[in-house]
């Protein structure tokens, strides 16, 4: 066979239907990300967008993968995620997330100048019988410290002794920090935050954010700030000490497990059953295969290079978010400059334990990773 008719064969073997109407290419696609001012963002998101739009506001978060984020690359250029994700198939979604109805991770870039909020998220239950006008989905969360100054730091969870009554004291008194614990970060920790985990992020640190799909918040204490206009910001501490978990913390600092594939190195960082994350590094060309069940997300953090895939290729930039289809198959990454790259997607825990004791991952090493 002639290569123009390899190559057409191929793209024919690739298509499939969206909403029954169009056929539409399985392809690698970038999406253009959203940016949120927040009233304890940045003015600057530098290093990962050093030409981001002007803002009269400051930038709290990047948005790479929310329903307003439009395809910047391959076959649905110009459509938002939004509109687009119900439609799709098996064939990008994967088996196992064919009946999702909106993209079920959100990933976004954090670049605090201030503190934000003391907060805590619901969980699935909770937001289910709550929350249903605001999607009824809970927010379990994890952190990638991207970049971090000297000295920066995060309150993530509630120090030993903390009781609902001693909390509420704190909030009345103002002082609701001292109830949470202060953890120093630098450039390349990770963080898990299930549900129920009060926390509050410090300037000076530039998170990657992957969780569920979900902005529902509750606002514990705010530092007493104003508004443009004046007004505070509301607070939910009602429905916080519904959802606060007391006593045993499951959140707290994250220590990956690294492998090395190939010239590639691999860190598990955490994976629960909403996501699991990864860290890529390298420099040259590796192979990587998607997993037919489940589409997945990359997001490279330095280095530039491309993606191949059958007989095309596009550029990586750091801070872009790519949406690899399940039914992608074999693809490779060839860095051209050193690479690290985020990658997350929805698990089959039972299956990526066996992925891990197939690299030689320990019991305790499993459990550090795994969980619930």
């Amino acid at each position: 066979m002639h290569r123009p008719h390899r190559r057409r064969a191929a793209q024919a073997r690739a298509l499939f239907r969206v909403g029954g109407r169009r056929s539409v290419t399985i392809s690698p696609s970038r999406l253009a990300p959203v940016f949120v001012p927040r009233i304890w963002g940045s003015r600057s998101l530098a290093p990962l967008f050093d030409s981001g739009p002007a803002a009269t506001e400051p930038i709290g978060e990047v948005w790479l993968t929310g329903d307003r984020c439009t395809f910047a690359s391959g076959p649905l250029t110009g459509r938002s995620l939004g509109e687009s994700w119900t439609g799709l198939s098996a064939e990008w979604k994967g088996r196992r997330l064919q009946a999702t109805s909106r993209i079920p991770l959100l990933l976004k870039f954090i670049f605090p100048e201030e503190k934000l909020s003391v907060q805590v998220h619901p969980d699935d239950e909770y937001a289910r019988r709550h929350e249903a006008a605001a999607g009824g989905t809970g927010k379990t969360e994890m952190w990638y410290a991207v970049a971090a100054r000297p000295g920066a730091e995060l309150r993530l969870g509630l120090e030993p002794g903390i009781v609902p009554e001693i909390f509420r004291q704190a909030l009345k008194d103002s002082d609701i920090e001292r109830c949470l614990s202060p953890l120093s970060v630098q450039t390349g920790d990770a963080f898990f935050v299930p549900a129920g985990s009060a926390h509050t992020i410090g300037p000076g640190v530039l998170l990657c954010e992957v969780q569920e799909h979900s902005d529902i918040t509750y606002r514990i204490f705010d530092y007493n700030r104003r508004q443009a206009d004046g007004s505070s910001r509301p607070l939910h501490v009602r429905q916080a000490l519904d959802v606060l978990q007391f006593g045993t913390q499951r959140c707290g600092r994250v220590h990956g497990v690294q492998v090395q594939q190939g010239s590639a190195k691999k860190t598990y960082l955490v994976a629960c059953p909403y996501f699991a994350t990864e860290i890529w590094e390298f420099d040259g060309a590796i192979p990587a295969t998607t997993c037919p069940d489940r589409f997945e997300l990359l997001v490279p953090i330095e280095g530039h290079g491309r993606i191949h895939w059958r007989s095309e290729s596009m550029p990586y930039l750091p801070g872009e978010a790519w949406v690899l289809p399940a039914a992608l198959g074999e693809f490779q990454l060839a860095a051209q400059s050193a690479t690290k790259l985020l990658r997350t997607y929805v698990p089959d825990l039972e299956q990526l334990s066996r992925e891990l004791a197939e690299n030689r991952l320990n019991e305790s090493q499993r459990s550090a990773i795994l969980r619930q």
